[in-house]
This record gives structure tokens, C-alpha cells and sequence, in this order.
């Protein structure tokens, strides 16, 4: 299925990838390694972080991949609400998405490994996963994502969020950090977008948000979901 392009309106970032450190500075990343008791971790915190979870050469790959398409101009803006109620609000969340469809090896490594964590989970702790969606989201340098909860709305059938990001030598000065907030509203844990890093919560009780980025922040989110039962094609009016 295509997805919209951005009109005339995109502006013309060619010149702006960032760059990459040289290869004999970039730290080896082991291959991937499951972090000792994650899932007890989701189960007990809601919310686990797992680092390097793909090697460095896969994670390098999506990097340039969301930056080509970005020069390309085949990122949208991307919008928040439901169905015919979806609409852009920059105050509320200034990303631009690309859907994963598995067009390249680097896509295809990184789905088959979320597969593998889809069918863990769906065996021990929430029964009936059956999909996962995935888009890159690339936040421009003074943009952010509100506040929010994943999956609040009546009808929405995501369970598990992952957010995996594609950023190198990310410093606590560059903002962007992935803020996780508890019922209360009280920010409790900030994480910052890493390379390499894979986290993940429960779409239906975390409130999180992205704090404002002072460069260009590069990630992929992924949800996965159990079947609507109430409308088997609903899941479409995510195109």
C-alpha cells in the first residue's frame, strides 16, 4: 500500500545527514543479547529497556535508510487521533513516519527479530498477539510528542509498544529523551534515544512522551496487537 508523500511544503534537508564517526571510533556492540529476566521485568514494571538489541551494522543500516527517505521526500507528517477524527497537530507531536514493509534486509532483520519477542510474549504474559506495525520516526531539531497513552481509545488493540532507536553518539544535552510517566503523572524514568536500544511497555497503562530534541532524533515504533474481533479490517485505517 503507498503512502502519502509530502507536498511541496517539505523542505530540502539533503545536506543535513548527520554524520557518521568513523568506523574504527564506533565501540564494538556484541551481537544480540537478551538481557537476563525482561520479561519479568514487563511483567512487574510494565516497561523493560533492552540494549544492542541488533547488531551495529543492522541499526547503521536503518539510520541511513530513514535518512534516504527523508531526502527522498517520502516521510509524512504524522498525525494523531483515530479514523476520520486524524488530523496534524505540530504542538502535539512534530514527527514524520514511514511504514516498515520489509523492503530491505535491514528492515527484514530487524522484523524478524521483533517476531521472535512477539511470540515470547504472546506465550507468557499477553495471549493472542498476533501483528506487529512498524514506522520510522525521524523528529526534526525543536520538535517533541506530548504526553500520551498508545492505545486509551475504545476500539484501539495495541498491547505491547517498542520503541528501537537509531541515533550515535547521542549526548544528555541533545533533549529527545523518551520520558516515561507513571498514573500519577509524574515523570517517573528518562531514557535516552541510544543506538541500539530497544524499549518496551504496555500500550494501554504507560504514559510517555518525547522531549524536545535539539538534533536530528531517528527511531522505529512498533506495536503489536490482538485481533479486533469487532471489525476485522480495522486495522487498515492505520494507512
Amino acid at each position: 500500500m503507498n503512502l502519502p508523500v509530502p507536498g511541496p511544503e517539505w523542505p530540502d534537508f539533503s545536506d543535513t545527514l548527520p554524520p557518521r564517526a568513523p568506523a574504527v571510533l564506533d565501540p564494538p556492540v556484541p551481537e544480540a543479547r537478551e538481557p537476563e529476566g525482561w520479561l519479568d521485568a514487563l511483567a512487574r514494571d510494565q516497561r523493560c529497556v533492552w540494549p544492542d538489541f541488533i547488531p551495529a551494522d543492522t541499526v547503521d543500516a536503518l539510520h541511513d535508510e530513514v535518512y534516504a527517505l527523508r531526502d527522498a521526500a517520502q516521510l509524512a507528517q504524522a498525525r494523531i487521533g483515530r479514523g476520520g477524527d486524524r488530523h496534524r497537530d505540530g504542538a502535539t507531536r512534530g514527527d514524520w513516519i514511514h511504514w516498515l514493509d520489509g523492503a530491505s534486509p535491514a528492515q527484514q532483520a530487524f522484523m524478524a527479530r521483533l517476531e521472535e519477542i512477539r511470540l515470547q510474549v504472546s506465550r507468557t504474559l499477553i495471549p493472542g498477539l498476533f501483528e506487529t506495525e512498524s514506522h520510522f520516526a525521524l523528529y526534526p531539531p525543536g520538535t517533541h510528542y506530548a504526553r500520551h497513552v498508545d492505545a486509551f481509545q475504545a476500539g484501539n488493540c495495541r498491547r505491547l509498544s517498542l520503541v528501537f532507536y537509531l541515533n550515535r553518539d547521542w549526548r544528555e544535552q541533545d533533549g529527545g529523551q523518551l520520558a516515561i510517566h507513571d498514573t500519577a503523572d509524574r515523570e517517573c524514568q528518562r531514557i535516552q534515544p541510544t543506538a541500539g536500544t530497544l524499549v518496551m511497555f504496555l500500550s494501554q497503562s504507560v504514559p510517555h512522551a518525547v522531549l524536545p530534541t535539539r538534533r536530528w532524533r531517528a527511531s522505529i515504533a512498533s506495536w503489536m496487537r490482538v485481533r479486533d474481533l469487532s471489525g476485522p479490517l480495522a486495522s487498515l485505517d492505520r494507512f
